[in-house]
């Protein structure tokens, strides 16, 4: 190969590297920016949930979080949301799940996985394979089965 021939190689395999470089960046930054704004909105729908406990005594049911999850900012961002209000009880634990959504990311270098609401009002992100293992331990064989025939949508 002559000089002019390896220049261009070499300039090629550069401009390639910086663009995969910049294409991994890119959805590795929008991952980020919704994962972000999916929790942000999670906060924002627990701190509605939390005030309508202490106002009533209880967590509001399905059809009240359906109506303000349409006014949320960001919503959008929080994809399918779980509202389990109907597996809460007096007896549950200020850590038991209220609600969560599931984010796929197709970043290599951020995990699947869930953004929580816990029934004290603390938002969380857990790994899916933590979350499915500390999600198992709070449902009742019920729930599990409404939730395979699809009556809880």
């Amino acid at each position: 190969m002559t000089k002019r021939q390896k220049k261009i190689v070499r300039d090629i395999l550069t401009v390639l590297t910086v663009t995969v470089i910049a294409v991994v960046a890119m959805i590795h930054f929008k991952d980020w920016v919704n994962r972000s704004e999916g929790m942000r909105a999670m906060e924002h729908l627990g701190r509605i949930v939390m005030k309508y406990r202490k106002d009533y005594g209880a967590v509001p049911n399905q059809s009240f979080v359906d109506a303000i999850r349409s006014e949320l900012e960001g919503a959008e961002r929080l994809g399918t949301l779980v509202y389990r209000a109907q597996w809460i009880n007096f007896d549950s634990k200020p850590d038991e799940i209220l609600a969560y959504t599931r984010k796929d990311n197709h970043s290599p270098f951020m995990k699947d996985g869930y953004v929580v609401l816990r029934l004290n009002g603390e938002v969380e992100w857990i790994k899916e394979d933590v979350f499915l293992e500390l999600l198992a331990k709070q449902q009742t064989r019920e729930e599990i089965r409404m939730l395979k025939s699809g009556l809880n949508q």
